[in-house]
């Protein structure tokens, strides 16, 4: 392959600064709408970096809505349309970052736990119940309870039949998912912070199962606003682990936890 790129160079993420090159070519032209990107060994070849880099780019890409997969033919530049939301992972690694994740949460799931109580099923409700239990046995039996917690939250957005919410939620989901991890590790570091989150979570599901818009609405609120207490209440010397946590690929694809 002819070499048309700016080179990248050693010491910052390289996924990033390959995707940063690549979409600076599709903004400016150099890769039109339509046009395939060059095969995944090419752009190894091209960067000198390995696979795993080139795919971690290349899914950022997409997350940005530059490029979009044809199935068996590859990666395509897409026409420009909205720009989508762009959270930069690499900037979330501080305790006020995990804060504002958390506020912006709050404004989503208050609602979401609301419009629940107002169209949840019999069927939606046995799902709740058991995400909890399903938390409540990860962590007895040693876990982060991460996913379990995920799916929490998961089966509330379900219940509240917006498919536009629950989009939304998956969407930010792919950049909370580190904050999740940081503050489930702060809440198992204390048992009264652990048994708060268990109670919280209960308070949400009783009035969802009650059918209380206003009582679900407060609780999911109250829930996030405990959630940044927590957060406050976390050593310094935790949060020099937790930026470590945050640093790490926060890309999963679900909703996460406070």
């Amino acid at each position: 392959m002819v070499a048309r790129f700016k080179s990248i160079t050693p010491g910052a993420q390289l996924s990033d600064q390959v995707a940063e090159v690549l979409a600076a070519e599709i903004r400016a032209g150099r890769l039109a709408v339509g046009e395939k990107l060059p095969t995944e060994a090419s752009l190894v070849e091209q960067f000198s970096v390995s696979r795993t880099v080139i795919r971690e780019a290349v899914s950022r890409l997409k997350s940005l809505g530059l490029v979009d997969s044809r199935q068996g033919s590859g990666m395509y530049v897409k026409e420009a349309g909205f720009s989508p939301l762009n959270f930069d992972a690499r900037f979330a690694v501080s305790k006020q970052a995990v804060i504002q994740m958390v506020e912006v949460r709050r404004a989503l799931e208050a609602e979401v736990a609301a419009l629940a109580t107002q169209r949840c099923t019999p069927t939606d409700v046995q799902r709740i119940r058991r995400s909890i239990s399903a938390l409540e046995q990860a962590v007895l039996a040693g876990g982060d309870g991460v996913d379990e917690d995920v799916q929490f939250h998961r089966a509330i957005a379900e219940a509240a039949r917006n498919p536009f919410l629950i989009g939304t939620l998956e969407y930010l989901g792919q950049f909370l998912h580190g904050a999740t991890r940081v503050t489930r590790a702060n809440e198992a570091r204390r048992a009264d912070f652990a048994r708060q989150v268990q109670d919280e979570h209960e308070m949400i599901a009783r009035a969802i199962e009650a059918g209380d818009p206003a009582v679900a609405r407060h609780a999911a609120s109250r829930h996030m606003d405990n959630a940044i207490q927590r957060i406050e209440q976390a050593d310094p010397s935790f949060w020099q682990q937790a930026g470590v946590q945050l640093a790490q690929p926060l890309v999963r694809g679900l909703p996460g936890k406070t």
